[in-house]
């Protein structure tokens, strides 16, 4: 009983001092978190846990211990607001993925995500053909941002009366040089057409290719590696 006692004790505690922390650090959704933000956060829950259960464990020194943690991370959110080069090492940059519709092989390795995972996002984010992106940026919280093209900016086709027609899914033929045989059955088309339709582009082998996507109307659309970003595509 008595460790019962104890225990909700140190823990009603503890929590007083995580809600004054947290009012201290500022609203932030875990969609907004940063890495720093992520580790911080973790830590944290980590001490304050250790010390609400473990009655062996000092209560004061583990309290000033989180009240400390809590400190030097809100000093160091107002040092970030306030230096470029302070939010570049907690927060990190942004990272460019695709740019002008050409897929940034080295942002992908940057960003620690392959061409799949890229698809994905993209697919959540309403484009399920990476022709109709413009610009993809990995955010530093790890969220991906899409810039479509200005044709395929969602502006009013209802609004102008157009007639619309059905879409269809595009079908990735060629990944990281690959060739997808399911995924151009599909499709009705062979190797032999594939190959055709590339060469026609210039590419005669998969090499080359990072991704290789074939829509409903047969159009071959081809992403090379090795892309580099522009010098004038600069993140802060």
């Amino acid at each position: 009983m008595d460790n019962l006692i104890s225990i909700s004790y140190r823990t009603v505690l503890v929590l007083a001092l995580l809600f004054l922390i947290t009012k201290m650090l500022g609203k932030k959704q875990i969609s907004q978190l940063s890495l720093y933000d992520y580790v911080v956060g973790i830590t944290i829950g980590s001490i304050a846990a250790d010390i609400s259960l473990d009655l062996e464990k000092d209560l004061i020194a583990g309290m000033v211990s989180l009240f400390l943690y809590g400190i030097i991370a809100y000093l160091i959110s107002l040092l970030t607001m306030k230096s470029i080069r302070a939010r570049r090492i907690f927060a990190g940059v942004p990272t460019v993925l695709v740019e002008n519709s050409k897929i940034i092989e080295s942002g992908l390795k940057k960003a620690r995500i392959d061409v799949n995972q890229l698809l994905a996002e993209a697919r959540v984010a309403g484009y399920f053909n990476l022709d109709e992106i413009s610009y993809a940026i990995m955010e530093v919280n790890g969220s991906i941002s899409f810039l479509p093209k200005d044709k395929e900016k969602p502006v009013t086709k209802k609004d102008m009366k157009v007639k619309t027609e059905k879409s269809y899914l595009t079908a990735n033929v060629i990944i990281d040089g690959k060739y997808m045989e399911n995924n151009m059955k599909e499709f009705g088309k062979d190797k032999k057409w594939l190959d055709h339709e590339l060469k026609v582009q210039g590419y005669d082998n998969y090499d080359n290719i990072l991704l290789a996507t074939v829509d409903d109307k047969f159009k071959v659309t081809v992403y090379e590696k090795n892309i580099k970003p522009e010098k004038n595509t600069i993140l802060e």
